[in-house]
Parts: C-alpha cells; sequence; structure tokens
C-alpha cells in the first residue's frame, strides 16, 4: 500500500486514458499505438495526456455512448481549449534527503531535490519517470500533484553533522527545479541554502525560474568563498516555442536577466542548452549561447533530446499536438542519433547522441566556444571549495535520547 494520500475523486477532470508504454525492445508495437485521436494541449500545462505508468496494472478507456452529440452546444465554449487543472501539493516527511551517484556522464556525486514532481510543465523532463513510483501518472500528475519534502532542511542538517559526511558539493534541484512556483510559498530551498550557507558546505543550483534571485544574498556570500555556483538553462529564445515547451517556467529574456542579475552579484553563472531538440530548439543554439554570454554567462554545456521510459510517448504526443506538420521529422532526426531508437541509456552517449548529427552538433557547438572565449560547463564543478565546511551540532532525536537514557543500543 502506497504511504502518500490518495486523492479524492473530481480534484482533477478525467482523462482519455493511454495505452501502456512499450518496452524499448517490443518489435510488436509502434510509436503511433500509444497516440490518442482527440488529444487537446491543455493551457499551462506541457502534457497532453496522463499517460499511464509503466506500472500500472489497470486502465480506463474512453467511450461515446452517444449523449455528447445530443447536449445543446454553447457558442462561447472553445473546444479547442481543455479546462484548467488545478495543482495539488501533498506535504511528504522524507525519510532521506542526499541522493548519491556514481554515473561516470554526471559532472556531481552528491543532489538534494526538495520536491517531487514539477509546476514547470517541460515536456521533455528525464524526471517525469519518476511519477510511476508514486502510481500517478508521469504526464499531466507529475506537473499537478506534486509533493514537499517539508523536512529537508532538518534532515540535511543531520546529514551533515554525520561524523562520516565527507564535506562535497551538493547539488540542489537537479531533478526537478528547486525553484517551480511552490518554492515562493514553501521557501524549502532558501531553508535548505541557508544550512549550507551557514555550515560553508558548497552548492550548486540549476533553475529555470527568476525566483533564484530571491537567495542572491546567501549565494553571494557563498560565492565570495568560492563555494556557489549557478546554471540557466534556456532551450529557445522563441517565447511561442518555449510556452508550450516549458510553460510555467520563466520566459527565455527573463531567464536572460535572471542570468545578468547573478553575475552582477559575483555568482559564476552558467548556461545550459538542454534539451536540444532537432528542427525545434536546435536552430537556436549558438543564439542562445551568444545571448548567455552577452548577458553575464561564463561558460555553456548543451544535452541532446534524453527520451526515458514514458517521456517517450509523453514528447510523440506533444509533438502530434504542437508540431505535427514536423513530428515525423524530429523523431527520425532523434532516431538518427540514438541507433534508430527513442532512446539510448548507455552512459557514453546518452548527453550528446551519436551518428554523423550528433557528431555536427558537436562541432557547432565547440566552434561557437571557441569564438565567445568560453569553456565547458561542467569543468565548474570542480573549483569550489569544501575546506572551509563546518560541522554542525545537532540536538540528538527523541529516540536517540530515550536510548542514551537507558543505556542500551536498539536494535531496529
Amino acid at each position: 500500500m502506497s504511504r502518500f494520500p490518495k486523492f479524492p475523486e473530481g480534484i482533477a477532470a478525467p482523462f482519455p486514458a493511454q495505452p501502456k508504454p512499450p518496452a524499448d525492445d517490443d518489435p510488436t508495437l509502434t510509436p503511433e499505438s500509444y497516440l490518442h485521436p482527440a488529444q487537446v494541449a491543455r493551457k499551462g500545462r506541457g502534457a497532453v495526456t496522463n499517460l499511464r505508468g509503466r506500472y500500472e496494472s489497470v486502465s480506463r478507456e474512453a467511450f461515446d455512448d452517444g449523449w455528447q452529440a445530443m447536449m445543446p452546444v454553447d457558442p462561447d465554449d472553445d473546444e479547442d481549449e481543455a479546462p484548467p487543472l488545478k495543482t495539488i501539493v501533498t506535504e511528504e516527511t522524507a525519510k532521506s534527503i542526499l541522493s548519491r551517484n556514481s554515473s561516470p556522464d554526471l559532472p556531481f556525486s552528491l543532489s538534494l531535490n526538495p520536491y517531487r514532481g514539477c509546476e514547470h510543465g517541460c515536456i521533455y523532463c528525464f524526471a517525469r519517470p519518476s511519477h510511476s513510483y508514486l502510481g500517478l501518472s508521469p504526464g499531466l500528475d507529475f506537473e499537478s500533484r506534486l509533493f514537499a519534502k517539508t523536512n529537508a532542511p532538518e534532515l540535511l542538517l543531520r546529514e551533515l553533522a554525520r561524523p562520516s559526511y565527507v564535506p562535497d558539493t551538493i547539488t540542489v534541484g537537479i531533478n526537478t527545479d528547486a525553484y517551480q512556483p511552490i518554492e515562493r510559498e514553501l521557501q524549502l530551498t532558501r531553508r535548505v541554502l541557508q544550512v549550507l550557507h551557514d555550515c560553508g558546505n558548497p552548492v550548486a543550483l540549476i533553475t529555470k525560474s527568476s525566483l533564484i534571485e530571491r537567495d542572491i544574498d546567501l549565494l553571494a556570500a557563498m560565492a565570495a568563498r568560492r563555494q556557489a555556483i549557478a546554471a540557466v538553462t534556456i532551450t529557445t529564445l522563441d517565447p511561442a516555442i518555449a510556452r508550450t515547451l516549458e510553460p510555467r517556467a520563466a520566459s527565455p529574456m527573463r531567464r536572460l536577466r535572471v542570468i545578468r542579475t547573478l553575475a552582477e552579484a559575483g555568482i559564476p553563472v552558467s548556461v545550459s542548452i538542454a534539451p536540444v531538440i532537432p528542427f525545434i530548439t536546435e536552430p537556436d543554439l549558438e543564439r542562445v549561447m551568444e545571448a548567455a554570454i552577452e548577458a553575464g554567462a561564463g561558460q555553456a554545456g548543451y544535452i541532446v533530446l534524453r527520451l526515458p521510459w514514458e517521456v517517450s510517448p509523453l514528447f510523440r504526443q506533444w509533438l502530434q499536438a504542437h508540431f505535427p506538420d514536423r513530428a515525423a521529422r524530429v523523431m527520425n532526426r532523434i532516431q538518427d542519433m540514438r541507433g534508430g531508437k527513442d532512446y539510448d541509456a548507455d552512459f557514453a552517449t546518452r548527453m550528446r547522441g551519436t551518428g554523423a548529427w550528433a557528431d555536427l552538433l558537436r562541432q557547432r557547438f565547440e566552434k561557437a566556444s571557441r569564438r565567445l572565449g568560453i569553456t565547458h560547463r561542467n569543468r565548474a564543478f570542480g573549483t569550489l571549495d569544501a575546506s572551509q565546511f563546518r560541522r554542525p551540532l545537532v540536538a540528538p532525536t527523541a529516540r536517540q535520547q530515550a536510548r542514551n537514557n537507558v543505556g542500551q543500543l536498539d536494535l531496529f
């Protein structure tokens, strides 16, 4: 049984059921098999449907019983626009807060995410499949049914107080954006940064939100001690594309202003051009680099579109809803860079792809980098100073106090 609360009926409008995404090695199903003929994009949302997660054992099917055709027509009703979807936030008491990885293609080993799910609604988000573990959809649920780890600052403090903790850079918001809209009210990221600031532990941040400007007081002080860096993700400079691709994130021009504000405050900032989507955001690669460097970014990096698990059918649905004229062309090019598949998870190639087109992207990026006089963003993570770390003193928990009072170890 899930430890998360069940949501009452009627919170969100029903969605047409979507077939379960096929396995990567299943040759009997084609990509078109999970497209629904009546997909309608929702204003302010990235996903088109509530695609069924890969662990779900039951599904629903839409059925037309004829009553819809008999309903009176409202002349003011916009049939091309689905009704708005309410965002629901559930408080979660997390058991741990630091995630560790040893992936050879990632420039960090420690990360912290105050939230599950992300209201920015970026259709390409590689974290979408994680909602399947909660019994929710990686589609609209991922961006509308969010979980806040309300005890994140306290857990972090206890982690840093452990004698076994080795000071290292903690990357905040790598899975879901730590500055998504609900952070304005909950301020979990602010409190996490305060802990890191007070303990002298280095931090790296990546975001699409202007809310990071709120915490410049902490970040600037840490940057002066070489303990803070930030990256701002900009996929395209086209506001119309950005509005459908990442509907609740800051506009591209606003993100450029964030880069300028952080840089002027003395905070090292880079631009992350991720993902690069062929024929959609790809034409903007050099323009984004030039605009970001002009705004004050000192480094840049790019990642080719990744489509793991349910992200693949969700992205295909988004293409059909917003770019039907080039959907097949986009997917063909993506498969050219993934060995004929929608995605290849190999560590050596998953961030850049393979083949002639991936090589062309690499050459374009490297040529623009030399022209602009910048270095690759990943090199920045090794420059932070962890030598100033101060281990905090944390009062023992009630359970630890009880154990100490009786003078006996707890078996469990």
